[in-house]
């Protein structure tokens, strides 16, 4: 390394793949993408990277694995608003802390047969389609509330009796996937960048129980007008 590369911070490949933790054939596939500055060359085999490319990179990295963004995604929002890039995943980063921390008490399994008495052939059912998640040690407190209404249910009279069943949750699990993410899109569109990511996930926080009952009465509202349009059809 001449001086001027040392003193000026310049990293060869190898530096660049050690900083950054991506391998260097990852790297090159960047730079063919033109997701990456081009490098400074100073002879056919040697080549000079700025130190930002190592935040660049594990950006991109980020963008992959956290957003699953195709390359030519990450490519376009780079090119527009790198810094936005940046925000997105800091506000999903203090959401989903959040979100974590309040899901990591459990619930034995025990415990919620007892309180719910919602049979256990039904739990492993809500479980195998991804309704509850349930580990070694029990259920989450999310899960615990679905139990607690799929419970109300059952003592209103929808169960295998009157022909419903655990599977009759998947359309509205289906439904809500989508409602989430574009939720979280026009969410992160407008709070990322705009306010600090903790701001950002208490904005949020207060906004998911007034949001519970504007569904629960835009529900009501929408089944009242499809029965009154099939008796008026």
């Amino acid at each position: 390394m001449t001086t001027t590369e040392r003193e000026s911070g310049l990293l060869k490949m190898s530096e660049l793949v050690e900083a950054s933790g991506v391998p260097g054939a990852t790297i090159k596939h960047y730079l063919r993408e033109g997701l990456l500055p081009e490098p400074m060359k100073t002879s056919r085999n040697m080549a000079w990277y700025q130190p930002e490319t190592v935040e660049r990179i594990k950006l991109i990295r980020r963008l992959q694995e956290e957003r699953f963004m195709p390359l030519k995604a990450i490519r376009k929002v780079l090119d527009e608003d790198p810094d936005q890039a940046e925000a997105l995943l800091e506000v999903e980063d203090s959401i989903l802390e959040r979100a974590l921390a309040s899901e990591r008490t459990r619930t034995s399994a025990a415990e919620v047969r007892k309180a719910y008495g919602v049979p256990a052939e039904a739990l492993e059912r809500l479980a195998e389609i991804g309704i509850l998640t349930p580990n070694s040690r029990g259920y989450s407190p999310s899960d615990v509330r679905i139990i607690e209404a799929i419970s109300r249910f059952r003592a209103g009279g929808y169960d295998e009796r009157t022909g419903f069943t655990v599977y009759d949750t998947l359309r509205y699990k289906r439904a809500l996937e989508s409602l989430v993410r574009e939720e979280v899109d026009v969410v992160m569109e407008r709070l990322a960048g705009e306010v600090s990511p903790d701001q950002a996930a208490e904005l949020i926080e207060s906004g998911a129980e007034p949001l519970r009952d504007f569904i629960a009465a835009l529900h009501t509202k929408l089944m009242v007008e499809e029965v009154e349009r099939r008796r008026a059809g």
